[in-house]
Order: structure tokens, then C-alpha cells, then sequence
């Protein structure tokens, strides 16, 4: 199936379509990103110590100064062993933002890389999914690396912790489908401040820090809102080896936000590179 776009200052474009908005083709994003990615390791590097430089300082400094919290079971656990789940998840989520959102601003609104890729059989919704696995996977290297961490920190003692990682990934994932969706809709790097506006207090306020119970109960249900919440709690019950009925909660809580993001980008693309 085959159809003329016109487009400003470059004439007619030839625009091959797949019968449907998915060729099957994703997997050739997640290469292109491979190979584009292979020289810039430094940029994979910065995303693994940040979380690690954070773990360091409560370890030795920050975490000296504070006594036990209580974990999810009701036990006391160390801070250190409180605060590292949740910067695992927060890991996960910056990796996931930081790619499915600069990333994908600037080959929509400078690179014009979709446009080229439009050319050939693949559709949005290849796009989407391709883009959401390479920033999925980028998240995924930041989790594992991460919790190599832990683990020689000595702050693994469930042998349920080794979930983490699959967590991790769920995380990510519905971090970049939503960030892949609101970056359709910036116009200028200026408007990144608002993708930062909603980051910085999810990782401040998800209780990653401290427990929800320091909050009143009115404020509880509105960070009981937060997505990070959901992944931090998964953590933290997975690292401490209290399993309930709960985490299914958490887990289609995030599942959904991930459907929802992949939609939401296919569709938002669909419309700025097919019009």
C-alpha cells in the first residue's frame, strides 16, 4: 500500500505502509539504537553511577546517621537495606525517561529519523515498540548493574530478590511507553522542564526515602497514585521476601500505565508523521 504526503520544502515522499500501523519490524529500531549506542558507552556508564554514587553515600556516610526503618514484613531492616530497593526502581525509571524522551524529541523534531523509517515497511506502532524496548533495555542494564551492587554490598538476603530484575524491567517499560507518549507532545527543549516537574517529585515523594506512614492519610492516597510508588513497594517486598496478594495490585497498576503508553505513543505518532 503506497501513498503521496506532501511535506514543506521537500516536495512529494514516496511513503511505503505496511497493511497495518505494525509491520513486525520493531526489532530493527532496537538494532539501530544497538548500533548507534555501540561508541557511547560513557552515556551508559553516567546512568549506572549515578544510583550507585547514591547507594555508596548512605552506606558509608547518610545511613550511619539514621536507625533501622521498618521493612515491608513489620521487621527492622537497616536503612541502607530500606533505601536500596527503591533507588533500584528509581534506576529503572530514569533510564527509561531519559530515552523514551530526549531520544525521541529530536528525531521527531530535528532528526526527522521517522519520517526516513516511514519510507521503508514500518509502521508506528514499530516505532513505538521498538523505541519502548531499546529504553526498556537501557533500564534494564542500569537495574542489573545496579543490583550487582547490592548484592556485593551485602544488602541481598531474600532469594526472591533475584524478581528485582524482572520488576525493574516492568518498570521500565512503563516509564518509557508514557515518556515516549508525553514527548509527542513537547515543541521545544524548553518544555523538558515539565517531563522534570513530574520525575523529581516522584523520586523524592514515592517513598523512597521513608515510609508511608510519615504521611497524613489524606496525602497517602495521592502517592499511592505515583507509578514509581508501585515499583518501589514491589521492590522492597521482593527484597525483603514478604510476598502477598498485594503485589498483583502493584503489578497491573503498572502493566496498565504500560498498555496505555504504547497506545498512546502509536497513536500520537500515527498522527504527526502520517497527516
Amino acid at each position: 500500500m503506497t501513498a503521496l504526503t506532501r511535506t514543506p520544502r521537500r516536495g512529494l515522499l514516496l511513503r511505503v505502509l505496511p497493511p497495518g500501523l505494525y509491520a513486525g519490524r520493531a526489532s530493527k529500531l532496537v538494532e539501530r539504537s544497538v548500533l548507534a549506542y555501540s561508541r557511547m558507552w560513557l552515556v551508559f556508564a553516567s546512568g549506572v553511577l549515578e544510583p550507585l554514587f547514591y547507594l555508596v553515600a548512605f552506606q558509608i556516610g547518610f545511613g550511619r546517621l539514621v536507625g533501622d526503618a521498618t521493612g515491608p514484613d513489620g521487621a527492622p531492616m537497616s536503612y541502607v537495606a530500606f533505601v536500596a530497593p527503591a533507588l533500584l526502581a528509581s534506576s529503572a525509571m530514569n533510564g527509561a525517561i531519559f530515552d523514551s524522551t530526549f531520544n525521541v524529541f529530536f528525531k521527531v523534531r530535528y532528526a526527522k529519523t521517522y519520517d526516513a523509517m516511514l519510507a521503508t515497511p514500518i509502521g508506528p506502532l514499530d516505532i513505538a515498540v521498538g523505541e519502548i524496548a531499546w529504553a526498556v533495555l537501557r533500564g534494564g542494564l542500569y537495574s542489573a548493574a545496579f543490583f550487582a551492587v547490592m548484592a556485593v554490598m551485602g544488602l541481598v538476603s531474600s532469594p526472591w530478590a533475584v524478581l528485582m530484575i524482572p520488576v525493574a524491567l516492568l518498570i521500565a517499560f512503563a516509564f518509557a511507553a508514557v515518556g515516549m507518549t508525553c514527548a509527542t507532545f513537547l515543541r521545544s527543549t524548553s518544555q523538558f522542564d515539565y517531563i522534570q516537574l513530574a520525575v523529581v517529585p516522584m523520586f523524592l515523594f514515592s517513598t523512597t526515602f521513608y515510609p508511608l506512614t510519615v504521611y497524613p492519610e489524606a496525602l497517602r492516597i495521592v502517592v499511592q497514585c505515583s507509578p514509581l510508588y508501585h515499583g518501589i513497594q514491589l521492590m522492597r517486598e521482593l527484597a525483603a521476601g514478604a510476598l502477598h496478594p498485594a503485589m498483583i495490585g502493584h503489578i497491573a497498576y503498572l502493566v496498565a500505565l504500560a498498555v496505555l503508553g504504547v497506545w498512546g505513543a502509536a497513536r500520537r505518532l500515527s498522527g504527526l508523521l502520517l497527516r
